[in-house]
């Protein structure tokens, strides 16, 4: 078994003397995981750095092993995710989502196109907050979780929505809240796309996306809290100037 892909390198672990496991999102091949041979060299070790787009190799005898990678460079992002608290803090939330989040060996084409895409703005401060936040929205989506925020779940009017159902995922206006108007998540303009976003309203859309990761997402993976890196960019965004 074999194939050739491009994708995104989530994370990288020793094995054994001189190689390395990597975690991959690659193209049309979903997460996938591999050995390096020899990814602990000075030749390949500085290619292995979480959010490099790389030209991967998949090599297996079954389809279920584990298999080997052979890689070459794409695409650094070392230097944009050094040039500020942000961007660190942005690449490191997205790769452990996408480790966190994704089921392995399925394929997720538009997500994949979309993580690309947003990699490839850190660095560029003033759009990266709203940026990432389209991208939750679209991890929500690619996992059957998407949100509805096009009209009222209890009215149908598209007007004064102000509150997401925790319940549903769906947008109501702040006239059928009525008495659970505390028990609803907020929905600023922002998470529907309207409007100049600032940071803190970007932060208070976060905590809506972050509720549907942790109370949907999260249980139907058996997985446990979401991974720090993600509230330790939240906490980033919300105290940005």
């Amino acid at each position: 078994m074999d194939w050739r892909d491009q994708g995104i390198l989530l994370s990288v672990r020793r094995h054994g003397e001189t190689s390395a496991i990597i975690d991959t999102f690659t193209a049309s091949h979903g997460r996938h995981a591999g050995v390096v041979r020899g990814g602990t060299s000075r030749r390949i070790a500085p290619i292995l750095q979480p959010g490099a787009q790389l030209d991967l190799s998949w090599r297996a005898r079954l389809e279920e092993h584990l298999g080997s990678f052979t890689v070459e460079p794409l695409r650094s992002r070392a230097a944009a995710a050094m040039s500020g608290r942000l961007a660190l803090a942005g690449l490191n939330a997205v790769v452990s989502l996408l480790s966190f989040c994704l089921p392995e060996r399925e394929a997720h084409p538009r997500l994949y196109k979309q993580s690309e895409q947003l990699l490839d703005l850190l660095g560029q401060d003033e759009i990266w907050p709203l940026a990432y936040l389209r991208w939750e929205l679209a991890l929500l989506d690619a996992l059957g979780f998407g949100l509805d925020l096009s009209a009222c779940a209890v009215t149908g009017a598209s007007d004064d929505l102000v509150y997401v159902s925790p319940r549903s995922g769906r947008a109501v206006s702040a006239g059928a809240a009525g008495e659970w108007a505390d028990r609803l998540l907020p929905l600023p303009p922002c998470l529907r796309g309207e409007g100049p976003a600032s940071d803190p309203e970007i932060a208070l859309a976060l905590r809506t996306t972050g509720y549907f990761l942790e109370h949907r997402v999260a249980p139907a993976l058996g997985h446990a809290p979401l991974p720090q890196a993600r509230g330790r960019l939240i906490d980033l965004i919300s105290r940005l100037p």
